[in-house]
């Protein structure tokens, strides 16, 4: 089921990227172009999502947070969240089924039902729960599941006659409830849909279809389809060796310096962030890359990993970068000088950790400057892979391209630098199955949080913190102090691409009446959140390398404080330059 499902899920990514393609070359080329495009890739988006649902069960995506599960016994660990999975499951089908019933219409550009795009995440709920159950039987764990099933099943029919008198915000209790979620290890988009139903007892006024359809309206956007795009560049890039000659480069520039071999994976991140735009990426391949040759070269593992996680920051912060798109989603702020901002606030960051590095890694320098041959041969073979970051975001910021159709652009360069690099054709579509899986990992959540920001809005949360920056003076001062608390206290428990979804727009509104610039408040928000990726208890970059070196998580957490330390500052520093601009 897996593999059909994943297969399905690459052919979509593969018609999405020749479709934006296509029009690309019209437009440009022939100076026409064909009407509903754009519908048709939303609706495949939807329909990528859908049927990606079941492959995000397990892994770093899943974004599950096992701190408190682990005590239970093994055949027991997962049945907690099982339960919530469950509740999310059968709202996805039973709230697309009410849609499908009530929404007349066609849609005038494809000349489909509307109900269809509706329909597809109920078909993900339904193969959710397929893939749940079958999942649970092969671990061996049937009778948990069962169990898991039986609950929710019973959560999921309680719900309606349940009534809780209370005068607090429905938007609490869904916070509440998706938090219990977390610590019963619920993939967090399931444990925010189970919490956006179980709110409707105290009183929220989302019913399951309006929970359904915020989730599709929160993932039919044209601009989302820029994160399966730079996906997909970023492990096209890594698979045709180009990533490799980023390496090479940075050796050749930073080998030499006291703790060469550090430096050298700090710069190869900073690299490696202009073409994947993903973080999670970022840490995936630095660990199966470096942390070898770390722990080779008299590293202890925990200080190689903590090295990896912080370097991985850099990714959704240098453009092209997920979380500034995340961004631009939940606030319509403009991609490109977000863009442009990243690239400053990246720069700083690097430098603090440049720094830091150089302070607490013992190592001296292993090896000789290269030549100024070598330097030069080095950026020659790397230029391919250096020019992609270039071609997004000068496209971008100059209109050439939209940001989608640049994520294509992108795309598309690296598939052709695997293709002349001779990159196998297997390797090349499993890169495009991984891809779409990603993709629908972060669409769902993206999808998830719409019902929590529905709700936020309905009870007048950016409101409530607009008084309360009113309290503290109103100034900018005030409200970049309080954003940044508020920032880093939440950013604890709440997934990145969570917050950045959930906060954005609660507190952009209160910063620029206080007359701080959007692009820098919106940069402090994305760097505030990144570094976040670094802390317990989700620390999401610390997961995937312990994932990938088997180093434990909590000795991670240790040795990255110095690192998580410079960023902080760099943090400061940005807000700084906020206030005196």
């Amino acid at each position: 089921m897996e593999a059909v499902l994943g297969q399905l899920c690459a052919l979509i990514l593969a018609a999405l990227l020749a479709i934006v393609l296509a029009s690309v070359v019209l437009r440009y080329v022939f100076h026409t172009g064909v009407v509903g495009v754009e519908e048709l890739c939303i609706w495949l988006h939807v329909a990528l999502i859908a049927l990606g649902m079941p492959l995000a069960l397990n892994g770093a995506l899943a974004m599950r947070m096992d701190l408190f599960s682990r005590s239970l016994p093994a055949r027991w660990r997962q049945a907690g969240g099982d339960v919530f999975s469950v509740v999310a499951a059968l709202v996805l089908v039973s709230g697309s089924h009410e849609i499908m019933g009530l929404l007349g219409g066609i849609s005038p550009m494809l000349g489909l039902p509307e109900w269809v795009r509706f329909g597809f995440l109920g078909g993900g709920g339904l193969l959710l729960l397929v893939a749940l159950l079958l999942q649970r039987m092969a671990e061996g764990r049937l009778v948990p599941a069962l169990s898991s099933l039986g609950v929710g099943a019973a959560v999921y029919l309680a719900v309606p006659y349940l009534a809780v008198g209370t005068s607090l915000p429905s938007s609490l209790f869904l916070a509440l409830v998706a938090g219990l979620g977390l610590m019963a290890a619920a993939p967090l988009p399931h444990a925010f849909l189970a919490a956006a139903y179980v709110a409707i007892a105290f009183g929220a006024s989302l019913p399951e279809p309006a929970i359904v359809s915020t989730a599709v309206s929160g993932m039919s956007r044209f601009l989302l389809l820029s994160i399966p795009f730079f996906l997909l560049a970023g492990g096209l890039l890594t698979a045709s060796g180009a990533a490799g000659r980023l390496v090479r480069l940075a050796k050749a520039l930073v080998g030499h310096r006291r703790a060469g071999l550090a430096q050298t994976t700090l710069l190869s991140g900073v690299f490696f962030s202009g073409a994947s735009g993903s973080s999670v990426a970022n840490a995936a391949f630095g660990a199966s890359t470096f942390y070898p040759e770390l722990v080779r070269n008299g590293y202890p593992p925990q200080k190689a990993g903590a090295i990896i996680a912080a370097t991985s920051v850099l990714d959704n912060v240098i453009p092209p970068s997920i979380a500034f798109l995340l961004l631009a989603a939940a606030t319509s702020l403009p991609v490109g000088p977000l863009l442009v901002g990243g690239v400053f606030a990246g720069g700083l960051m690097a430098a603090c950790l440049a720094v830091a590095i150089h302070v607490c890694v013992d190592e001296g320098s292993s090896s000789l400057p290269a030549s100024g041959e070598v330097r030069r041969s080095a950026a020659a073979a790397a230029l391919p892979a250096l020019g992609l970051g270039v071609i997004v975001v000068a496209g971008i910021r100059l209109g050439v391209v939209t940001t989608t159709e640049a994520a294509a652009v992108a795309a598309f360069y690296t598939l052709a630098l695997g293709l002349t690099a001779g990159t196998r054709a297997g390797t090349l579509w499993s890169t495009f199955r991984r891809a779409a899986t990603e993709a629908a990992a972060i669409g769902l959540l993206i999808g998830s949080a719409g019902p929590f920001a529905a709700l936020l809005a309905m009870d007048d949360i950016a409101g409530a913190v607009a008084q309360v920056v009113s309290s503290f003076g109103g100034g900018a001062l005030a409200v970049l102090l309080l954003s940044n608390v508020v920032l880093l206290l939440l950013g604890l428990v709440l997934d990145i691409g969570a917050a950045i979804l959930l906060l954005g727009p609660i507190l952009l509104p209160a910063a620029v009446s206080a007359g701080i610039d959007p692009i820098q408040f919106g940069v402090i928000v994305v760097v505030n959140l990144m570094i976040h990726g670094l802390t317990p208890p989700l620390g999401m970059l610390v997961y995937v390398v312990g994932g990938v070196t088997g180093v434990p998580a909590p000795a991670l957490f240790r040795a990255v404080l110095p690192y998580l330390a410079a960023l902080l500052f760099s943090l400061i520093l940005l807000s700084a330059y906020a206030l005196l601009s």
